[in-house]
């Protein structure tokens, strides 16, 4: 049986779904044949960054399923012992439905220890979330080792996100389908989250959600802070990307109130474990809030000494939305003075 899930879960091509969209199947067999005779699984539902919000509907609605692909990637790779990190504000919303649940497995032999995890963005971070659960800084480690080969306890350790095993379920069962949760938000008449297929363009999701504005607009998806920034043209045939949102933003919308939300967002997210996210993403926000010009020069070059340098990818992020913001949305209207720094504007997807 589990052979035959494994096989399952690879022809169905099933990848993460936290961002990084690592083979599924790949990262079971990495744990499977890890050294070490006990081991861990976690179900990661940080869940910390603004705009994403399909984990709390997927417990609120699919907790079963959820639980299922938690059971049956402990039996793969034969541990009876799971951890359940939940973002503290989704663990007082439903507590009442997971308590009895978790009872209910734990009869059979399964035991699942629920961390409770203050919001925070780079707590989705797996290796930042290893230390929280060890009671350690909520911080980054060195990579590697990996947490599939040194995780949890130092033990191999496998870590899925919410969807992740919500799928896991579905392909257990034969009932899974090539789609996924998009979270919408922003000016938007239908704000949510909606199940569909992963191949549709960022437009066709918007239509069959009937959320498509009447006035001219951009979007970001992928995240609200980190994600890639979209004119209206680039909508029809761009995919989705990284943790599957959409947020829409009127064409109009001040540089300066969008800068401030990504800047002080990043600003109170970073763990202050290196120097350029920790000092870059002050300075960044610093700079926007007291500035009555956008000093485009000063922020390029915080962006990509962050970008080259951090630690982890919550500091490198921080390019990704700046860039595709001036470059599709910004350029398309004259707003941005020439500078250096705009030569070297490539957003690779």
């Amino acid at each position: 049986m589990r052979n035959d899930l494994l096989a399952k879960i690879k022809k169905a091509e099933l990848v993460g779904r936290g961002g990084a969209g690592f083979s599924t199947a790949l990262k079971w067999k990495i744990v499977k044949k890890a050294e070490g005779k006990k081991k861990y699984v976690i179900c990661n539902a940080a869940e910390g960054e603004i705009g994403v919000f399909k984990d709390l509907h997927i417990l609120k609605n699919y907790q079963e399923q959820v639980y299922k692909g938690l059971r049956l990637a402990m039996d793969y790779i034969g541990t009876r012992e799971a951890y359940f990190n939940i973002n503290q504000n989704y663990y007082r919303q439903i507590k009442r439905k997971i308590i009895p649940t978790i009872r209910r497995y734990e009869k059979k032999g399964y035991h699942f220890t629920i961390y409770e995890e203050p919001p925070s963005y780079i707590g989705g971070e797996e290796t930042a979330l290893l230390n929280a659960i060890e009671g350690k800084r909520l911080q980054p480690k060195m990579k590697p080792p990996y947490p599939s080969e040194k995780g949890l306890f130092n033990k191999p350790t496998l870590i899925h996100n919410v969807e992740t095993l919500f799928n896991i379920a579905n392909v257990a069962e034969g009932t899974f389908k090539n789609k996924r949760f998009y979270s919408i938000s922003g000016l938007v008449k239908n704000s949510g989250v909606f199940h569909l297929p992963t191949n549709w363009p960022v437009l066709k999701v918007l239509e069959e959600t009937e959320n498509v504005p009447s006035f001219d607009y951009f979007v970001q998806i992928g995240g609200s802070a980190s994600g890639l920034v979209l004119n209206k043209k680039q909508i029809t045939e761009q995919k989705m990307i990284g943790a599957g949102s959409i947020e829409v933003y009127r064409s109009n919308m001040p540089t300066k109130d969008l800068l401030l939300k990504w800047f002080s967002f990043y600003n109170e997210q970073s763990c202050g474990k290196c120097t350029p996210c920790r000092e870059g993403t002050y300075q960044l926000y610093k700079l926007v809030k007291n500035c009555k010009k956008i000093p485009w020069g000063e922020i390029m070059e915080i962006v990509e000494v962050l970008e080259e340098t951090s630690f982890c990818a919550l500091g490198k992020s921080v390019a990704l939305p700046v860039k595709s913001y001036l470059k599709n949305i910004l350029e398309n209207k004259s707003q941005v003075t020439s500078h250096k720094s705009q030569e070297k504007l490539k957003i690779k997807i």
